[in-house]
């Protein structure tokens, strides 16, 4: 066996998702579960056999790539949001989408599964994956093996502490006029309760307006004591 063999692995699918870019995309998945997405398997992996009994899971754990870091490489030691960006620790030790290989996984909902016209579709909530996600394998989430109800977490103990989150009174009246707007206000606000700005302007007076891009929108907003104000869309 030569323990520096390298192996070739094949993308079994990608996503589609509202996330149309890394910033805003929650730090792990199920903190927005509102957002609803789905995976769409292509080539010989596009076949009804492969996912044939998953319906008989209510969670899935997708392993992806983090297609848009690969090309910038990775450091023995990085700095986790959760810490501020200030302290490093080692790569291993935390979950920084900057690693050897580049390959990052998340637990979905399962919602619905579609095969439709030949293709297989699989319809999933509380994603945090950006679209065209490259997918490299599907498994079931098993609770009693997955679940660690005593496991120690080192740094990141807790989840985020969630801003409140305002809307304009235009952008109330825009989401209104939509045929999603419920569901499009409801992932929006949880998205943006996290507050996806970087770690160092959190403890720091910040007057800056943000835009990020979801869904077909470009969300423009600002973060004042501790409320996020969604300006326009």
């Amino acid at each position: 066996m030569n323990p520096e063999q390298e192996y070739k692995l094949s993308t079994i699918g990608y996503v589609s998702s509202p996330y149309k870019e890394k910033f805003a995309v929650p730090r792990q998945a199920q903190l927005a579960p509102s957002v609803k997405g789905q995976v769409h398997l292509v080539g010989d992996f596009d076949i009804a056999e492969t996912i044939s009994e998953i319906e008989n899971y209510s969670h899935l754990w997708l392993l992806f790539l983090f297609n848009h870091n690969l090309e910038k490489g990775w450091k023995p030691k990085v700095r986790p949001p959760r810490l501020g960006g200030n302290k490093r620790v080692g790569v291993f030790a935390s979950r920084s989408p900057f690693r050897p290989n580049g390959i990052g996984m998340s637990i979905v909902k399962l919602e619905k599964i579609d095969c439709l016209k030949g293709h297989v579709c699989l319809h999933i909530s509380g994603m945090d994956l950006v679209d065209a996600t490259p997918i490299i394998d599907i498994k079931p989430y098993i609770p009693y093996s997955d679940s660690i109800p005593n496991a120690i977490s080192g740094f990141a103990t807790q989840s985020p502490t969630l801003l409140d989150v305002q809307f304009s009174d235009a952008v109330l009246c825009q989401l209104q006029s939509k045929k999603n707007g419920a569901y499009h206000k409801q992932a929006i606000q949880e998205i943006l309760a996290q507050d996806p700005r970087p770690a160092y302007k959190k403890s720091h007076l910040d007057n800056k307006e943000y835009g990020v891009k979801l869904f077909d929108y470009n969300v423009k907003f600002i973060v004042k004591d501790q409320q996020v104000k969604v300006l326009s869309l």
